[in-house]
């Protein structure tokens, strides 16, 4: 896994819904159990503590995707660490109906308003590369090392 790199000065928030029938909101923290609960059952309790820590701020930093008003997307961004955009995940049953690109736009546009010139995606996978690279035109930092690196494993 490795770190990646977004340039938010360049970047098209004009383009962040992904349809009438989706909306992108910012959580707010009476809504934390329910956001806390869809990220631990689509994805997993990790990923669940770094959005429990965007959610219980007083200015949430985590956005979820409503459809038929269920929860079905999020983002999140200074989860782990400043500066840092993710994690983000979408239901497996809504991919490839733009929601993941309309989460991320939303949210780096809100790093950008909050004074961020770059956000970095901290261990992205091989997996996902591509669509940080077209989405957002990231680019890899070629270090060695990341902030999950930290990690207490087992």
């Amino acid at each position: 896994m490795k770190d990646m790199l977004v340039h938010l000065y360049n970047l098209d928030f004009a383009d962040k819904m992904p349809s009438k029938d989706v909306r992108i909101v910012r959580v707010l923290s009476p809504n934390s159990d329910k956001v806390i609960a869809f990220v631990e059952a689509h994805f997993s309790k990790g990923w669940a503590a770094e959005v429990k820590a965007a959610v219980y701020r007083s200015q949430p930093t985590c956005f979820v995707a409503l459809h038929e008003n269920k929860i079905v997307g999020f983002a999140a961004y200074d989860a782990t660490a400043k500066g840092y955009f993710g994690p983000i995940g979408v239901d497996q049953t809504l991919r490839g109906k733009n929601i993941g690109k309309a989460l991320i736009l939303h949210t780096l546009e809100a790093m950008y308003h909050d004074g961020y010139g770059y956000a970095i995606i901290g261990g992205a996978g091989d997996n996902v590369f591509e669509f940080y690279r077209k989405t957002v035109q990231a680019y890899d930092i070629e270090k060695p090392g990341n902030v999950y690196d930290r990690l207490i494993r087992g």
